[in-house]
């Protein structure tokens, strides 16, 4: 029987100050670092242009922050608050309903992103285990509503049977929640591993984006440069959900800010070039075959 962790995980200390993980990323204040990252970003070369545009899907648990980090990528390169993808106040249910493409930067980089429905507990709520894997084999059509209850089928209007490379997805996200990673049920997290178990066998490359350290670690609230330097949540996390350290990115999405913060574009930054950069060698690794 899966049943829910009713103690969450606990608030962590800075296990080792002497060791950072990326000591160069907030160097000078980061402003350098940002603008080199953000114009390699912008000016980025496909390995193979056939494809138009790298694709990257975003999915977990529901309230993790997926569509948060649509939003604080966005942010990080226009330098102001948006709301390109719609986030809910709460997390109850899944406020992502439909299946949409959401382009950074007034559409102008070589990549777009895809959120989708959360995963639930249950066999009658949050996306299905059937859907997100159509989706990473580009079978499903712009603005296609996830049904909880039955899965899309060849024949449905937003069926795509014939899917180019540029529909189908490119990397895998798993968003998870540092705060409450012991609180996301077994059966959600069996759910993350059989899409995982279908990613991998595709051979899609896969990351995880843990989402909220902030609020698990007293330290990287106080300074969020001290995020590199603890990794008992990351360890935690790479056990569960069964991924190594170094594709566990963590960051810090925008929630309550009104404007942007130089700190927390730098890790949003990070984790997205770690992202794009596997992407790509997934396409070019596909060219090869």
């Amino acid at each position: 029987m899966n049943q829910k962790t009713q103690v969450q995980i606990p608030l962590i200390t800075i296990v080792s100050l002497s060791k950072t993980l990326n000591p160069t990323l907030f160097q000078g204040g980061g402003m350098e670092s940002k603008s080199d990252m953000e114009t390699k970003l912008r000016e980025f070369c496909l390995t193979e242009q056939d494809v138009g545009q790298l694709r990257i899907v975003l999915f977990g648990p529901v309230g993790a922050g997926k569509s948060s980090f649509i939003n604080s990528v966005n942010n990080a390169f226009l330098g102001r608050i948006t709301s390109k993808a719609l986030v809910a106040s709460g997390a109850g249910t899944s406020f992502t309903t439909t299946y949409k493409t959401h382009k950074i930067g007034h559409g102008r980089l070589p990549f777009v992103f895809n959120d989708v429905m959360g995963l639930e507990e249950g066999g009658s709520a949050g996306i299905l285990n059937e859907d997100l894997i159509s989706g990473l084999e580009g079978h499903i059509k712009e603005n296609y509503k996830f049904n909880p209850i039955s899965p899309l089928s060849n024949g449905n209007s937003y069926y795509n049977p014939s899917p180019a490379m540029g529909d189908k997805v490119h990397c895998v996200v798993n968003v998870i929640p540092a705060d409450k990673i012991s609180m996301v049920t077994d059966e959600v997290i069996n759910k993350l591993r059989s899409v995982r178990n279908k990613a991998s066998d595709l051979g899609i490359p896969q990351v995880v984006v843990m989402t909220m350290i902030d609020k698990a670690c007293p330290e990287v609230d106080r300074d969020l440069q001290n995020i590199y330097r603890s990794k008992k949540i990351k360890q935690k996390c790479s056990y569960r959900l069964g991924v190594p350290m170094n594709c566990i990115l963590p960051v810090k999405n925008y929630h309550e800010e009104i404007s942007v913060d130089m700190k927390m574009d730098l890790l949003i930054l990070s984790a997205l070039t770690q992202i794009v950069h596997f992407a790509d060698d997934y396409v070019a690794s596909l060219y090869d075959r």
